[in-house]
């Protein structure tokens, strides 16, 4: 029999009765952008001249929204929004720390910058089969793993990026895209399943799904439950999405085959997101489990860094050669995280966020390369220094920032790894990132060598001679490389804000007492 009208209900026991502020609108506004501009552009998709403008308005919104959200953190800490109102840990939480914040404005920056540059690359054909749609999808899907306070939900997004994903990754349907597709889809679908895998047992031992409640709780589980087991599932699942040795080999399979602009966005987003999961999980939930498998994952990033190294001086096609530049990143990224401690984590984020504008860069720079040189093979362009001098300049800059040279944003975070690996003793692992960039140095100086200073009568007849296009379409291709090298030459000549920044979201992971205080304000779970 249902209770009377008038007996009163506690609606605080179950509910955020504080009203919104907005801040907790900057949190999820991302997700609700991507998603809402992403159905519109479905709704127009027999008007395709619609579609890069619309998608250019929504990323710049994106952008605009990510400023206010860091600022946001930067002065009064972590955020929390509970999705439904429902309390924690109950409701979904939507949670932004200093880590997240910076990422996920890395990220809308750079898909600014892809959507500049798909605005040529992406014919009517292109609009029509959904490359717009499925890049607001892409990016709701990213933006919601960097800002998700609930690891079930980090799944989740994982897997609505995955699908816009392999969209993207078909865009043309050409047999290559499809041979490539497979490998991707192979391995990711593995590990996809390896992180549901993880997040159901993680379930069974905590009861609950929530982050900070996960990591209010660890401790007194620390004797009793397998944390171990669950640590490494976790480490193999993120690592295969994040393409660590030995289960790196779809990466360079896959991402030469699919257009320039979606190569260049995966190679700037998506391994990062699977760095950013294993940030979270094993820095800030399970920092005890982190430090008995440090040296697994050492030695798991020293041969991904070296194996990536190797992989990209035996190539001759310069997308292949990017794919083994990707994985070589990776290698340097996992060292943070098998270190530990502020400086080696932050410098782990610091090479994330370099990561991400500088992959991004390289592979709408390799597209030119491939335009104006009629190929991407290497023993087929020659003289790119003569015919393009300022697009040569800028090349050599993002190629002095991949090899970690002075004064370019990478680096930095090298600086930064190599002194946190001698401070503990791990002189081999330093060897390790030094050796690395000193075969990407060689390289990246072989590409330069035969693509642009090489004259064109050496490098034969097969050079095909491309036609001049419009300045209007020359703009359009020039300016995102020209932003982004911007950026990396700004990072690298003024560090001080962003190590600063990188350390306190260091911090923020190894001591989340203020990301659990956003989440239970009261300081503990109800």
């Amino acid at each position: 029999m249902a209770a009377p009208t008038t007996t009163p209900v506690d609606l605080a026991a179950a509910y955020v009765m504080e009203p919104m502020t907005g801040a907790d609108w900057l949190a999820v506004t991302p997700m609700a952008l991507c998603m809402t501009f992403g159905a519109v552009l479905m709704m127009i998709r027999h008007r395709t001249d619609w579609h890069p403008p619309v998608a250019l308005t929504a990323l710049a919104l994106l952008v605009l929204n990510n400023v206010l959200l860091l600022m946001q953190v930067v002065s009064d800490g972590p955020l929390t929004m509970m999705m439904g109102r429902w309390l924690p840990p109950f409701g979904i939480a939507i949670t932004v720390d200093l880590t997240g914040a910076l990422l996920a404005l890395a990220a809308a920056i750079v898909a600014f910058c892809g959507t500049l540059y798909a605005h040529v690359e992406i014919n009517t054909s292109g609009r029509r089969y959904g490359f717009y749609p499925l890049l607001m999808l892409l990016m709701a899907g990213v933006s919601g793993a960097f800002l998700t306070g609930d690891i079930f939900n980090l799944y989740v997004w994982f897997e609505v990026l995955l699908i816009s994903s392999f969209g993207l990754l078909i865009l043309g349907s050409e047999r290559e895209q499809i041979d490539g597709a497979l490998k991707y889809a192979v391995l990711n679908l593995m590990a996809t399943t390896l992180f549901l895998i993880a997040v159901g047992y993680l379930y069974a031992i905590f009861g609950t799904l929530n982050m900070a409640d996960i990591a209010l709780k660890v401790p007194a589980y620390a004797e009793t439950a397998p944390l171990m087991t669950l640590s490494a599932l976790f480490i193999l699942a993120f690592s295969m999405k994040a393409a660590a040795f030995p289960v790196n080999f779809w990466l360079p399979a896959s991402y030469h085959t699919p257009r320039v602009v979606v190569s260049a966005l995966f190679a700037g987003l998506l391994t990062k997101v699977g760095v950013y999961a294993l940030l979270r999980v094993m820095v800030m939930l399970f920092p005890v489990e982190r430090e008995a498998l440090s040296l697994v994952i050492a030695v798991v990033a020293a041969l991904t860094m070296i194996f990536g190294a190797m992989g990209a001086l035996a190539q001759n096609d310069i997308r292949r050669f990017l794919g083994f530049v990707v994985v070589a990143g990776i290698g340097n990224m996992l060292a943070g995280v098998a270190i530990g401690g502020e400086m080696a984590v932050g410098a782990a984020i610091f090479y994330a966020l370099h990561s991400i504008l500088l992959m991004t860069a390289l592979y709408l720079a390799a597209g030119e390369i491939g335009r104006l040189g009629g190929s991407f093979r290497l023993d087929r362009v020659a003289g790119l220094w003569t015919a393009a001098p300022a697009f040569s300049a800028m090349v050599l800059a993002l190629f002095f920032a991949a090899s970690g040279l002075p004064p370019f944003s990478g680096f930095w975070p090298k600086a930064l790894l190599v002194k946190a690996s001698i401070d503990i003793g791990a002189w081999w692992l330093a060897a390790s990132v030094l050796l690395s960039g000193f075969l990407t140095t060689i390289a990246f100086g072989r590409v330069f060598l035969f693509s642009f200073w090489r004259p064109v009568a050496v490098a034969g007849s097969e050079q095909t001679a491309v036609p001049p296009i419009s300045e209007s379409v020359e703009r359009w291709r020039m300016a995102p490389i020209v932003i982004l090298t911007g950026f990396v030459v700004w990072f690298g000549l003024f560090p001080d804000s962003l190590i600063v920044l990188t350390q306190q979201a260091a911090a923020g992971l190894s001591d989340p007492t203020a990301y659990i205080r956003s989440v239970f304000p009261e300081g503990g779970a109800r």
